[in-house]
């Protein structure tokens, strides 16, 4: 319910943001010292409250919304504001909807919203200020400079808080390739995608509402946050738990399914199964299955709905990644490989679920020779070279650039 306000709240704010015929039309009223209230939508409801006025059904523009305005009453625009639909309109809400404004025009207009749902802009005169209800929220347009001000502030912190996840998920790859990750260090990696996760969010906030002034700032946006979506995808598919499935549980959870650091070298040398395979020093509770991609999606919607005090609390960001982690945050997992083999460059995706159904975790997929890579069903010889010899980079940059 709330990411659905706040994309409405959004899709309000571009309409009205820098740059549009609306925000010049409004910026008119303005500087002509008139006050005004403007209805952004127009359905039976909305005729219902209208009482007078006259109907004109003309083409949008900021010099006919300035004219307009210096009448008494309210005007109705279409959803997209591109259509004239009424002027001079007495609105007559129901008196009974509650309403936290004082002056006549601003309480008309809260009431408005609630029982339309549609936006309702005000101009006020006295104060002249832009104001937007939205169902039940208020939302004062800011100048474009303070605006920038803010955002300013937002990617400098977005700037620290990337050189800080970028430190975290180094040191991460270095402690998979020596198969010693623990529940604390993935979830110190789930807490720094998530608050630059949040962080990006609230910055592109500010770009919508900044409209054409937000240019440079959204182009430096883009360069922070390049490939942040699919690290954070593929991060979460290495570590959420395999949904459960019926028989298709089993499958994942073969002899290969839980790496243990005594089944790579037998890997690497081609031999057969392990009787004892999966007896390694501990339990992985993540082994690979399908599925793991829906699961992933489920862990992010449980970040994302984490509070701020809760993302500070290692044990429910683990608790969020994947269920059952937050139990001992010293106990030690094994990665499936996904966020590894996304870092090889021109290996397709269908290729990354194909290595890691059949190997089953990382530490396999490290020790696995190129014949054992060309194994795998829809994997040709160029693309297990390609894998063979981008693990083996990873992996010696990891061990001299993960640890501090």
């Amino acid at each position: 319910m709330g990411n659905e306000r706040d994309e409405k709240r959004r899709a309000t704010l571009a309409v009205v943001a820098p740059g549009t015929e609306l925000r010049d039309g409004l910026e008119r009223i303005v500087r002509g010292n008139t006050g005004a209230l403007i209805v952004l939508g127009f359905d039976d409801v909305v005729r219902a409250i209208c009482s007078g006025g006259f109907e004109l059904g003309a083409e949008f523009s900021a010099t006919r919304l300035r004219e307009l305005a210096k009448m008494d009453g309210a005007i109705v625009l279409d959803r997209a504001g591109s259509s004239i639909l009424r002027a001079g309109v007495q609105l007559v809400p129901d008196p009974a909807l509650p309403t936290q404004e004082s002056g006549t025009r601003h309480r008309t207009a809260e009431r408005v919203a609630r029982q339309t749902g549609f936006p309702v802009i005000t101009v006020s005169k006295s104060m002249r200020v832009i104001a937007v209800y939205a169902d039940s929220e208020r939302y004062v347009l800011d100048d474009s400079a303070a605006l920038l001000t803010r955002a300013h502030q937002a990617l400098a912190t977005l700037e620290r808080y990337k050189r800080r996840q970028d430190q975290a998920t180094g040191l991460l790859s270095a402690l998979e390739i020596e198969d010693r990750t623990t529940v604390r260090d993935i979830a110190a990696v789930a807490q720094r995608l998530e608050m630059a996760s949040r962080i990006a969010d609230e910055i592109a906030g500010y770009l919508i509402e900044l409209g054409t002034d937000g240019g440079l700032l959204a182009l430096q946006l883009d360069e922070l946050t390049a490939g942040s979506s699919q690290e954070r995808e593929l991060f979460l598919r290495d570590y959420a738990p395999a949904a459960p499935s019926g028989p298709q549980a089993g499958e994942g959870a073969g002899p290969q399914a839980g790496a243990g650091p005594g089944s790579g070298p037998q890997a690497a040398a081609g031999a057969g199964p392990d009787p004892q395979a999966g007896a390694g020093r501990r339990s992985d509770p993540l082994a690979a299955g399908p599925g793991t991609g829906p699961q992933a999606g489920l862990s992010a919607d449980r970040l994302a709905r984490l509070s701020a005090d809760e993302l500070l609390d290692m044990q429910a960001v683990a608790a969020a990644v994947g269920q059952g982690l937050a139990d001992d945050l010293d106990q030690q997992v094994s990665p499936r490989g996904y966020r590894l083999l996304g870092r090889i460059s021109r290996l397709p995706a269908s290729a990354i679920d194909r290595l890691v159904e059949h190997f089953g975790g990382l530490q396999k997929l490290l020790s696995a020779s190129v014949q054992d890579l060309r194994d795998v069903p829809g994997v040709d010889a160029v693309q297990a070279a390609r894998v063979r010899d981008g693990l083996s980079r990873l992996a010696e940059s990891a061990l001299l650039d993960g640890y501090p």
